[in-house]
């Protein structure tokens, strides 16, 4: 197979010019270009007005090293179609199933992979499956009425469910992990472009199809998922896992538990260490939620003439401040909306959401800090989680028990703002005007504060006076990190820590992969129970 990079063409090419382009780049007729396969599609902005389509191509070409040789270029070369193998190899048997703690997408992919090779694993979810879960998550961004069980934390398809649905990760995997998750997804109901786009997204209205028909393959292949189900213990004797508890009464025995119960189980979290299981803090980000114009996103990333033909724009901007802290944007939404993303009373959190057309009118994205210990204040194991809850209630009291709301303006001069600009918020749940200068340290406003103007020096407009906040941005990953040693397992003997909760993780893509990899790891060591 050949594989031709980086050949462009102009955005309003037909499917006949990429075929004449490929036959360029080969130097053959076009007739003789019948069977070829994009690879990656993404746009190249950077010398505006002049955009393009960069695509990478593969092609099947008879006698492929002779062929090579006489055309000599540096964007032709000779690859290999690899395809993703799963190997099952464990000889020690299992008396009872795996039990997988949480049905984000680690323990989703953890659980198909093993249900495919004949471990019939047991899902446990604290919260709802697909429809209930929507009904309630609904239920309090219209009315502020919080189930603490299922919310856009907690049920069927984890965290990720109610977001923009990103797949693009930076984990670096020649196993084929990445392109089994989208191959898998795709499986699954989602569009095959996310299999060739350089920055895949399925969308949060797609995705509640996509999770279901995934539970449905686990349990057609022997599994099964029980909702309602939170573990509330673990039973440890001699450093090796025995059961787990499920809502303080129900004890199912189990030699193989594998947590995944994502970045937000902060009861999970409190009994881990109760238990004296391995865990160490970490860093991770803090900061607000700004919306700006998805038409001024647009123009800055590609310019007047094409900002209305191309796909929503996304950003990406990060600045080092004069505070010593890092400041980034983080899980940018195009067309998208901020909800209200709380999963604990009297507390505020904020997540972004994009559907898959990616065309409400603002864009969003978190304008995150990053922290550490010395952050927190505390060298506890769980300072990190303390110092999420600190922040969230302080949003939930600015507030009055809404999302508090600010301009950039108002944010400088730490007064509540009494009145919109220009940009009208895009909000799933209720807001109220306030001041966030009252949620944040100091260090942490002023870092985001020094950092805007950076940011636009490339994104002509992103600190204009009425760009709207929101607080408080909270869960952009975990606070801790379960340990693990290179077999994927904990010190206790049977527990397999996974995913984004675990610390292992950052997003759909990277968690599902992790989830994969523990299902290798599970493979190397049991005997499938069928």
């Amino acid at each position: 197979m050949i594989r031709i990079q980086q050949l462009k063409l102009n955005i309003g090419h037909t499917p006949e010019m990429l075929q004449q382009a490929v036959a360029n780049a080969l130097k053959l007729p076009t007739e003789q270009i019948k069977n070829f396969h994009i690879i990656k599609r993404s746009i190249d902005a950077r010398k505006k007005p002049d955009i393009f389509y960069v695509y990478a191509i593969d092609v099947d070409i008879p006698k492929e090293q002779q062929f090579l040789k006489k055309r000599n270029s540096k964007n032709l070369t000779l690859v290999k179609k690899q395809r993703y193998q799963f190997q099952v190899s464990g000889a020690q048997p299992l008396t009872n199933r795996p039990v997988i703690i949480g049905s984000g997408p680690a323990g989703l992919f953890c659980a198909l992979l093993l249900a495919q090779h004949g471990y019939q694993p047991l899902v446990l979810e604290r919260g709802a499956g697909m429809e209930e879960r929507k009904s309630a998550v609904e239920r309090f961004w219209r009315t502020g009425v919080l189930d603490t069980e299922s919310n856009v934390q907690f049920g069927e398809g984890g965290a990720g469910t109610f977001s923009d649905g990103k797949l693009n990760t930076l984990v670096k995997d020649n196993a084929g992990r990445s392109r089994k998750v989208l191959e898998i997804f795709t499986e699954a109901g989602a569009s095959p472009d996310i299999l060739i786009e350089h920055k895949p997204h399925i969308g949060t209205d797609v995705l509640e199809t996509v999770v279901k028909n995934i539970r449905q393959e686990i349990v057609r292949l022997g599994g099964e998922i029980r909702f309602h189900s939170r573990v509330t213990d673990l039973e440890i004797r001699n450093q090796r896992i025995c059961s787990v508890t499920v809502n303080g009464t129900g004890r199912i025995p189990a030699e193989l538990v594998v947590l995944a119960v994502g970045h937000s189980a902060r009861d999970t979290f409190a009994r881990l260490k109760e238990l004296a299981v391995p865990m160490q803090p970490k860093p991770f980000a803090v900061g607000v939620r700004v919306e700006h114009p998805q038409d001024m996103i647009n123009l800055a990333q590609y310019g007047a003439e094409a900002a209305g033909k191309l796909p929503a724009a996304d950003y990406k901007v990060t600045a080092s401040v004069s505070t010593g802290h890092s400041v980034y944007s983080f899980c940018m939404c195009p067309g998208g909306y901020v909800v209200n993303a709380s999963s604990e009373r009297e507390a505020i959190a904020v997540n972004g959401m994009s559907y898959q057309a990616r065309d409400g009118s603002n864009a969003n994205s978190a304008i995150v800090v990053t922290v550490t210990p010395d952050d927190f204040g505390s060298v506890d194991i769980l300072g990190g989680v303390e110092f999420q809850r600190r922040l969230e209630h302080a949003a939930f009291r600015a507030g009055e028990g809404r999302i508090p709301v600010q301009l950039l303006k108002d944010f400088r001069e730490a007064v509540p703002s009494r009145n919109l600009g220009d940009i009208v918020p895009s909000i799933k749940g209720e807001w109220k005007f306030a001041d966030l200068r009252e949620v944040f340290p100091e260090v942490l406003s002023r870092s985001i504060l020094e950092a805007m103007p950076v940011f636009a020096n490339k994104i002509p407009g992103f600190a204009r006076p009425d760009s709207i906040l929101s607080g408080v941005e909270s869960r952009t990953s975990s606070p801790v990190r379960i340990l693990r040693n290179s077999s994927y397992e904990s010190e206790i003997q049977g527990l397999y820590p996974c995913g984004e909760g675990a610390g292992y993780a950052g997003g759909i893509t990277s968690a599902a992969m992790d989830g994969i990899k523990t299902a290798e790891a599970v493979a190397q060591r049991f005997k499938p129970l069928a």
